[in-house]
């Protein structure tokens, strides 16, 4: 909808003042834009500049208020303060979780309790340990959680003591420059350390461990048993996913079924997220209502809907428990608990000012989400169904219809509401499933429609029930309805990733582009008035906006592995190495994976253009002597050296580990004669999460720049 031809100041200004109380509604915005501008730093600010600034804007703001300053004056600064104090709480969270971080990579024996089952990756099943001993550190120098991949014989449940012997090194870098920084999520998340079993865990004896461990370790083994138990009475297949949708162990998940999930845009119903909440605290509150509703005496005495609001709670704080609370499953559950506290409040349960209050509590607790994928998502899809449904026009009720009126008028707006619901959420996140994911599912909206129902009526209320039942030893039935539905989602989810382009890949914009999409979603969904659609523009930006140059090589963060571009595919020169890597590499780029290194002659250690050509490798741990090095250099205009290499190669750009340790994962761009290399250190910069030295500019006749 465009403005009036030639639209006045003061038209303007009216709607600026006609905003009202929706201004509080841009205090969380502006609190998580400011945490995010925290951890976009290269390099870590001091604590007592980020108290004051944020001080010295909240007293601004203050004098403003106090001398009746008009909206004009005071509204901005208030926001400002707001940023600054979102700035603040980033470097005070910092502070406040900093716990050792694993040097070098080496091989350690581990003495410590298995906390929880982490999901699995590529190389298989992970635990969660906290370590009471690591084999060469002393107690002050041993991180607080260690992530190991084990072996199926190595799924030992939590609670027990074990030991046993690891490849153990830091949380990885990024897998290119500017991509995904695991090691700042492990940091907040207070693991020190991850690595791969070289030996079965054995069963040890350890002092006892402090009680809030062994609560932690005592919910989760709860939570494990009854995942297998579900996985029993449901089988492998229906029963991963129920476990998952259930306790979030995701171990018995097959990577086909993953892939439909995420090609078919369902790949949300499996992780825990809000989605999860609403329908179990819905269907508790609505159960509760109910059974209020059917007890006459008790329905004159209590408040049902307070009294329902009561039961949905404690619903989502027992689901939120056995769960494992992953943050996406905190975020969701502190959201109900707002909502159900509107209702006990006489307020609106779902309200944008709700929202904006359970954003303010998530991120004031934890403002390293405001740079997490799952609460971008979460957030902007959420606020848009709310603005959908505050703007929704609910048509009159007829009176006295009969039910062969009502119940197609009652199917054909569940209908329009349910596509317009799906529609308006997956415009919502739509940009940072481009900018983070790379992926759109081009079917997206037809499976969500198709499986919404199943999920909210049938799978998750019978696995809640389930779940319930099942210690108990009679949860086997509502597990087995559950199974049904299962089944009807995989097969949704397995047709429509069978169809032709079911899933795009789209190179990711530069990082200006989604903090300006996100504000303009936000616009669109808080703003009241024409000047809304301003946002829209801005909301495009992730899809609009050009995307630079793909490099032409890619080399990662150990000089393991690399990759070169051909037009818009990348060939890998050595596919069974980090593979992981390199699928995100050439994701993020928009570019299609080549297994086969046709014009390469490769094996184990080394790899060479069968002509002169771009990029020759040495993947030997043991370094190249000088006949091999010069004859890679004669074959290649960039050597890529796992090791340390030898003198040698004159004009020739020779990469090895003293550089990869400096610089981490890297890029590189023809420029001219010689080469430009951006390197992923440069990006990160010096803070607690990402130790290292910078690479500096121009060293080894090196071009260093930090374009994304």
């Amino acid at each position: 909808m465009a403005l009036a031809p030639g639209p006045s100041l003061a038209a303007a200004w009216r709607e600026v003042a006609a905003q009202g109380e929706r201004w509080t509604l841009w205090a969380p915005v502006a609190f998580g834009f400011g945490a995010a501008g925290y951890l976009a730093l290269s390099v870590e600010p001091a604590a007592w500049a980020a108290i004051g600034l944020a001080m010295l804007f909240a007293a601004a703001a203050l004098a403003a208020r106090a001398r009746l300053a008009r909206g004009l004056v005071v509204i901005p600064l208030t926001l400002l303060a707001f940023g600054a104090a979102g700035f603040a709480a980033g470097k005070l969270r910092t502070e406040a979780v900093r716990a050792p971080v694993l040097g070098a990579e080496a091989v350690r024996t581990i003495d410590g309790w298995v906390v929880d089952v982490a999901s699995p990756g590529a190389g298989g099943g992970r635990l969660l340990i906290a370590p009471v001993r690591v084999e060469g550190l002393a107690p002050e120098e041993t991180p607080v959680r260690l992530r190991v991949t084990v072996g199926p014989e190595g799924m030992v449940g939590p609670g027990s003591a074990v030991r046993m012997t690891a490849m153990l090194g830091p949380p990885p870098p990024p897998a290119s420059p500017g991509a995904y920084d695991f090691a700042r999520d492990a940091y907040f998340d207070a693991i020190g350390g991850v690595g791969f079993s070289l030996s079965e865990p054995v069963i040890v004896s350890l002092p006892r461990a402090p009680w809030r461990l062994r609560a932690a370790m005592a919910v989760n083994a709860m939570r494990w048993s009854l995942a297998r138990r579900i996985v029993g009475d449901m089988g492998e297949r229906a029963g991963g996913l129920a476990a998952a949708m259930t306790t979030g162990h995701e171990a018995w998940i097959s990577k086909q079924q993953t892939d439909d999930m995420r090609a078919s845009g369902l790949a949300h119903i499996i992780s825990i997220s809000g989605l999860h909440m609403a329908i179990v605290g819905g269907f508790a509150f609505a159960f509760a209502r109910l059974l209020v509703a059917a007890w006459p005496w008790l329905a004159l005495r209590i408040n049902g809907k307070k009294a329902a609001a009561v039961f949905g709670l404690t619903a989502v704080l027992g689901y939120l428990i056995v769960s494992g609370s992953p943050p996406p499953a905190e975020r969701a559950a502190i959201t109900a608990a707002v909502a159900f506290a509107a209702i006990l409040a006489d307020r609106r349960a779902i309200s944008l000012h709700a929202l904006a209050v359970a954003a303010l509590i998530i991120l004031v607790t934890h403002p390293e989400a405001a740079c997490e994928p799952g609460f971008q998502m979460s957030f902007a899809a959420t606020t848009a169904l709310v603005a959908l449904a505050e703007n929704w026009k609910r048509p009159a009720r007829e009176i006295s219809a009969p039910w062969w009126i009502r119940l197609p008028q009652g199917a054909g707006l569940w209908i329009v509401a349910a596509i317009g619901a799906s529609f308006v959420a997956g415009l919502a996140t739509g940009p940072f499933a481009m900018q983070h994911f790379n992926r759109v599912a081009s079917f997206g909206l037809i499976a969500n429609l198709l499986v919404a129902p199943l999920s909210s009526f049938v799978i998750m209320p019978a696995l809640a029930l389930g779940a319930v039942l099942e210690p108990f030893g009679i949860g086997a039935p509502f597990l087995t309805f559950a199974g049904w539905g299962i089944d009807a989602m995989t097969g949704v989810a397995a047709w429509t990733a069978s169809l032709p382009n079911s899933q795009l890949i789209i190179a990711s914009a530069p990082a200006a582009a989604l903090p300006i999409a996100f504000l303009g979603i936000l616009i669109l969904c808080l703003w009241r008035g024409r000047l809304r659609w301003f946002g829209l523009p801005l909301a495009l930006a992730v899809a609009l906006w050009p995307r630079p140059p793909a490099p032409d090589i890619w080399i990662d963060a150990e000089g393991a592995a690399a990759a070169v571009r051909h037009g818009d595919e990348a060939v890998l020169l050595r596919p069974e190495s980090r593979r992981f890597a390199a699928d995100l590499w050439a994701r993020r780029r928009g570019l299609t994976v080549s297994e086969a290194p046709n014009g390469f002659t490769c094996d184990r250690k080394q790899c060479a253009p069968d002509e002169p050509g771009m990029i020759a490798g040495w993947w030997g741990k043991k370094p190249p002597s000088a006949e091999q090095l010069e004859a890679l250099c004669a074959r290649a205009e960039v050597v890529v050296v796992r090791s340390t290499a030898p003198s040698g190669c004159p004009g020739k750009l020779v990469l090895d580990a003293d550089d990869f340790e400096r610089g981490g994962s890297a890029e590189l761009y023809r420029a001219g004669d010689g080469w430009k290399v951006v390197w992923a250190q440069d990006l990160r910069g010096q803070r607690p999460w990402s130790p290292g030295v910078l690479l500096p500019q121009g060293e080894k006749g090196l071009l260093s720049d930090t374009a994304g």
